[in-house]
């Protein structure tokens, strides 16, 4: 799975090959057959590894202790902490998943929209509460957040900075944001 991750990462679905898979690995094209039955099913299973534990995590931290701010903050630190361990799996979940046939793509979207209900609820709590904008409207703050997240794996290791950075930058830029007047805006998460 992990050449496969490379090479789909590397080339796109569209520009991969079974047999691209096989040369990285050294091995004959046809014993690639007893790991997956075809280019699709490759491209699934990475899709599923890049996405896995994505929801997992996201479920613990919305239902663990803290406070809107808290949780955004470790929400979005934990939505880019994968690239450091499976970038590969993460970039071709992220840019190739459209590739895949309409069920497995519908399989593996309801881990997204997961994700997104999850962002959005933390949000519409921290509204409610008072410490996010009284204007902030929670689904496109989500999608603005995610699609910003999602976007590090694009450029993460072209600049040097580590995840851990990255991921405190990207939390005071958004709950600055989202903050609200009367609680301050704050560099600290």
């Amino acid at each position: 799975m992990e050449a496969a991750a490379r090479v789909f990462a590397e080339r796109g679905y569209h520009g991969a090959s079974t047999q691209d898979i096989a040369d990285t690995l050294g091995i004959r094209q046809a014993s690639l057959y007893y790991y997956f039955t075809s280019k699709e099913a490759a491209l699934e299973q990475v899709c599923m590894q890049g996405v896995g534990g994505f929801y997992e995590t996201a479920q613990g931290i919305q239902a663990g202790p803290g406070t809107p701010r808290e949780k955004l903050a470790s929400l979005i630190r934990a939505h880019i902490a994968p690239l450091l361990d499976r970038s590969n799996f993460v970039r071709v979940f992220l840019t190739q998943r459209q590739f895949l046939p309409n069920e497995s793509r519908r399989r593996i979207g309801k881990w997204s929209r997961g994700i997104e209900q999850i962002f959005e609820a933390v949000i519409r709590q921290g509204v409610r509460k008072g410490e996010f904008r009284a204007d902030a409207d929670p689904r496109l703050s989500t999608l603005a957040i995610l699609g910003t997240a999602n976007a590090v794996a694009a450029w993460y290791g072209k600049e040097n900075a580590s995840i851990e950075r990255i991921g405190n930058e990207f939390v005071a830029l958004a709950l600055n944001g989202l903050a609200s007047a009367t609680k301050g805006r704050s560099r600290k998460a």
